[in-house]
C-alpha cells in the first residue's frame, strides 16, 4: 500500500533549505521514495491564513518504507540542518486500498 510523506514548511534559512531539500531526497532512493511535488503556496482558498510557505509530498512503496526511511541514519544525519533550514510538520499518510 503506497505511503505519502507530506511536509508543510515555513522557511527561516533559503539556502539551508535548499541544501536539506536536495540532500533529503538523495536519502530517499534506497527506500523506494520519490518526490512527488514541492511548491510554494500560492492561495488560500478555504480555511484562513496559510501559515506555511511551501509543502513537499514524496511517496513510498509502503508505510514500513517511509518509516524505515525516516529512522534511517542517512536522514537522521540532515535533521539538525532541517531545523536550521525550516520549521516542519510532517506527516505520513497511507492510501486505502
Amino acid at each position: 500500500m503506497t505511503a505519502f510523506f507530506v511536509a508543510v514548511v515555513a522557511v527561516k534559512d533559503p539556502a539551508k533549505m535548499q541544501d536539506y531539500s536536495k540532500q533529503a531526497a538523495e536519502t530517499f532512493k534506497p527506500f523506494g521514495g520519490e518526490m512527488v511535488m514541492r511548491g510554494k503556496a500560492g492561495a488560500v482558498l478555504t480555511g484562513g491564513d496559510a501559515n506555511h510557505q511551501a509543502t513537499g509530498i514524496a511517496s513510498f512503496p509502503s508505510m514500513q518504507d517511509l518509516k524505515a526511511w525516516y529512522a534511517s541514519d542517512a536522514y537522521q544525519a540532515i535533521i539538525p540542518l532541517r531545523e536550521e533550514a525550516a520549521d516542519m510538520t510532517i506527516t505520513a499518510y497511507d492510501v486505502p486500498s
